[in-house]
């Protein structure tokens, strides 16, 4: 799926040249990365705010359309207003096809309430990492990575090196050394199975 945002270069810079700009309905930005310089941009709020709320837009090569000229990008952070929905600043990467990158993968879970430790054990599943960073060419970039919970007992876990990735895709070296737990079944509440038998009374 590909996700086209449009921008403008952006000529004025400074604090009062980007609070005017948003007084006006609009988000500075920049793009920076490969070859090229640098580049101030703007970008419309309404449509960016909508994008950003979409979890393909923060784990996707994007198409950014300054003034008809497009480059494929990564979204590498945005600054928010501390109380309000708005968008102060967002800052895009340009990317090279033929370069691995590095990116966050959100994670999506999947048949938690056919688990045994949930059907039949009452366990209570756990969704412990919400995403986690891969290493990719950018075609090979998946827009999400499903978690099977489907096989998990009580006090059972996966974890991350557990995963099946798609093909070209792989864990950041960090993350496939540490081997982090992604999902989980605890033990329902009052005792599990492996639980010890309470002392009698004096």
């Amino acid at each position: 799926m590909e996700i086209e945002v449009i921008a403008a270069k952006r000529e004025l810079q400074g604090t009062g040249a980007s609070r005017r700009l948003r007084h006006a309905g609009k988000v500075p930005g920049i793009v920076y990365g490969g070859t090229a310089a640098p580049m101030q941009i703007e970008l419309d709020h309404n449509a960016l705010y909508h994008a950003l709320r979409k979890e393909a837009f923060h784990a996707s090569v994007l198409t950014l359309n300054v003034d008809g000229a497009k480059e494929s990008v990564l979204l590498r952070d945005t600054q928010w207003h501390p109380y309000r929905q708005q968008v102060l600043h967002i800052d895009f990467q340009r990317i090279d096809k033929d370069h691995k990158i590095h990116v966050k993968v959100p994670l999506h879970f999947l048949n938690a309430d056919v688990a045994p430790g949930v059907k039949t054990g009452g366990g209570k599943p756990h969704h412990i990492v919400a995403e986690l960073d891969v290493e990719c060419l950018p075609g090979s970039l998946p827009e999400f990575i499903e978690v099977d919970m489907g096989a998990l007992e009580v006090g059972h876990s996966i974890h991350a090196n557990d995963l099946k990735l798609p093909a070209g895709v792989e864990l950041v070296a960090h993350v496939r050394a540490e081997n982090p737990a992604v999902a989980s079944i605890s033990a329902p509440k009052g005792g599990g199975a492996d639980e010890a038998p309470a002392a009698p009374a004096a």
